[in-house]
């Protein structure tokens, strides 16, 4: 249009002109451009707030789709990108939940991001429920142990839960996340989606507005995970601050500590270090003594001793080696001396030097069951007529006069604990040496318990002790709960059926039930136990521990004393199994369940005989002795 400029015309007129204006400074512009360029780029910032101990605790139920799950790996490796990861610097760990826990690594597994990363991206989400209570309770007692990685309270280090989730807990929150924050673990709550607002907010640590966060799509959990490091970044106060620590400042939050070198240890004032005594830290090994020389030490020993050629350990000197001890049978070196040993079977003299045979049945505990007999230097057991000795030279014929079938039901729950369930079946097989197991003799089988019960072997599986032995060795430990009422159950109905091995009824085989516990049962036992008395069963109970005794006693058959023992150890209760043998074994001749032992009369009337005739023997002796001290009276007094 006529006399007026068009707006494009003018700014590219303008343009124009100004740039050729700029045309002499362009050289110099051009410089300043590429000297900009050229200046390093600063690297990406770290945490530097010093140390802390972070656990991710991750959702993976079935809600949290497989893309969705890849948005919450990168949200955790962004977060520890930006962490100054180390054994002294932030330990990370990750554990994801869903109907159960699962820990992926601990605090003390990882200490660098590569390797983090790496565990990261390997996560396999459990796809189940939502236990978000048991995650934290989980974080609480196993994440931030010490055994796990954990520093000491007293360290001062902060302890942080990064709780992440999509949804509604299926358990209680707010009540075991009020015990993780007053153990001292700062909880942030970050809810993607479709999480519950007022769950986030019963899980956080106060102040919520700094702990409690709703992120509306996974996508957007990336860019959330840039404001998140800021709360967890702040200032280095070692940096900020004066410190004063004469080797190396550790930053914490609104605060710092001192840390010596290697060797040194921290002073009173908490900035200054002094050298370690060499010896007082407990890395000398010395065998005797530890002596300090100017930041150093040598060992030395105590007398009668010389030091080795490690310049550690000590060597007592052998007196005996110098040949001047003039013992008859042996020499024995000690510190700063000697002293003269006889063999087995000799006493030693009041010369302290030479040696006289003696009677080892009373010198020795020889372990003979019913009579150990001496002879020159050594000793032999013996047995009461009708009985052989056994081959271990010393017990005698074992109870074998009656047959049993016995069923015993063992406690497997977690409060057992592996070592101490490794015990129980020693003393399982210790009960089974003490019968003549055959298919016509006693019968065995083994049952074990904990939530659930299994048969671990049947009555008529095994007709050997040596096989029962090694099955019995071979059992697995359950763990888990207590069901002893179940237990019982399960024996009246099947252990004792005659389809898994017990004889009939009409046959007078006496059953015998022995249950062994190491606690109070989850469930009633007073049903089965008296359904099991009823039925002909005669039952034992035999406690550990924390068992019950009132539980044992309505267990146990009458007369109760007989039918129940009780260890207040598992390494103690071998005991146990001398008491069970005076009662299992029945009386011979009879399918009557009276208990006792069939040898206890023959034994005792045997013992008796023989005592008799010792005493018998010695009187004859006594009697020839004074006799000839008579005669010799009279010899002397004739002389006179």
């Amino acid at each position: 249009m006529p006399g007026r400029a068009h707006p494009s015309s003018t700014g590219a007129v303008w343009s124009h002109r100004a740039i050729m204006k700029l045309l002499p400074v362009a050289p110099l512009l051009l410089l300043l451009l590429t000297a900009l360029e050229a200046r390093p780029k600063p690297a990406a910032l770290k945490c530097r707030t010093g140390p802390l101990d972070i656990v991710f605790v991750i959702d993976s139920s079935r809600s949290v789709r497989p893309f969705e799950f890849e948005t919450m790996r990168r949200f955790m490796t962004d977060i520890i990108s930006s962490l100054d990861v180390g054994p002294n610097a932030t330990r990370v760990g990750v554990i994801q939940y869903s109907s159960q826990v699962q820990n992926i690594f601990s605090l003390k597994t990882f200490f660098t991001q590569a390797d983090m990363e790496r565990a990261i991206n390997s996560i396999v989400p459990l796809a189940q429920g939502t236990m978000t209570g048991l995650a934290i309770q989980y974080a609480m007692n196993v994440a931030f142990s010490t055994q796990e990685g954990a520093r000491p309270l007293h360290k001062g280090i902060p302890r942080i839960a990064i709780v992440v989730t999509d949804g509604r807990p299926q358990d209680r929150v707010t009540e075991v996340a009020a015990q993780a924050r007053n153990a001292g673990i700062e909880i942030y709550a970050v809810g993607i989606q479709r999480a519950d607002m007022s769950s986030l907010r019963a899980m956080a640590s106060l102040p919520l507005e700094e702990h409690v966060f709703l992120v509306e799509s996974f996508e957007l959990i990336q860019q959330f995970a840039k404001q998140f490091q800021d709360k967890l970044c702040g200032v280095d106060t070692c940096v900020e601050r004066e410190h004063g620590c004469q080797h190396s400042c550790v930053s914490t939050p609104g605060s710092f500590y001192c840390e010596c070198n290697p060797g040194y240890r921290l002073n009173v004032d908490g900035k200054t270090c002094s050298p370690i005594d060499a010896c007082a830290d407990g890395r000398h090994g010395c065998q005797h003594h530890c002596v300090s020389v100017r930041g150093s030490y040598s060992c030395r020993c105590r007398p009668g001793y010389y030091l080795s050629h490690n310049k550690r350990s000590c060597i007592m000197i052998d007196y005996c080696s110098f040949g001047n001890h003039s013992c008859q049978h042996e020499c024995v070196s000690i510190p700063n001396g000697h002293y003269c040993r006889c063999r087995s079977g000799f006493t030693l003299q009041p010369d302290s030097k030479s040696c006289r045979a003696t009677d080892l049945c009373n010198g020795v505990d020889h372990g003979c069951e019913f009579k150990c007999v001496s002879t020159d230097g050594s000793y032999h057991c013996v047995c009461p007529e009708g009985q052989q000795l056994q081959a271990d030279g010393k017990t005698c014929s074992k109870c074998g006069a009656g047959h049993v079938d016995l069923v015993m039901v063992i406690d497997g729950s977690k409060s057992v604990r592996p070592q101490n369930f490794e015990l129980v079946k020693q003393f399982v097989n210790r009960i089974v040496d003490l019968l003549e197991v055959s298919p016509h003799g006693t019968r065995v089988g083994l049952v074990q318990y904990s939530s659930r019960v299994r048969t671990e072997f049947p009555l008529n599986k095994y007709h050997s002790a040596d096989e029962i032995k090694k099955a019995v060795m071979d059992v697995e430990y359950m763990e888990k709960g207590t069901m002893t009422g179940l237990a019982l159950k399960h024996m009246v109905e099947h252990s004792f059926s005659e389809l898994e091995g017990a004889r009939p009824l009409s046959h007078n085989i006496p059953r015998i039930g022995l249950v062994f516990t190491d606690g109070r049962s989850q469930d009633d036992i007073s049903e089965w136990a008296r359904r099991a008395k009823e039925s002909g069963i005669v039952m034992f109970a035999v406690g550990v521990g924390k068992a019950v005794e009132e539980e044992l006693r309505a267990i146990a058959s009458e007369p109760v004393e007989q039918h129940f023992s009780y260890s207040a150890d598992f390494t103690t209760m071998t005991h146990l199994v001398e008491n069970f043998s005076l009662n299992i074994c029945p009386e011979e001749g009879k399918g009557e369940t009276e208990i006792r032992s069939p040898c206890e009369c023959e034994a005792l009337v045997q013992f008796q005989t023989n005592t008799v005739a010792i005493l018998q023997s010695l009187t004859e002796k006594i009697a020839q002795m004074t006799a000839r001290l008579e005669d010799l009276e009279k010899q002397i007094a004739n002389k006179k």
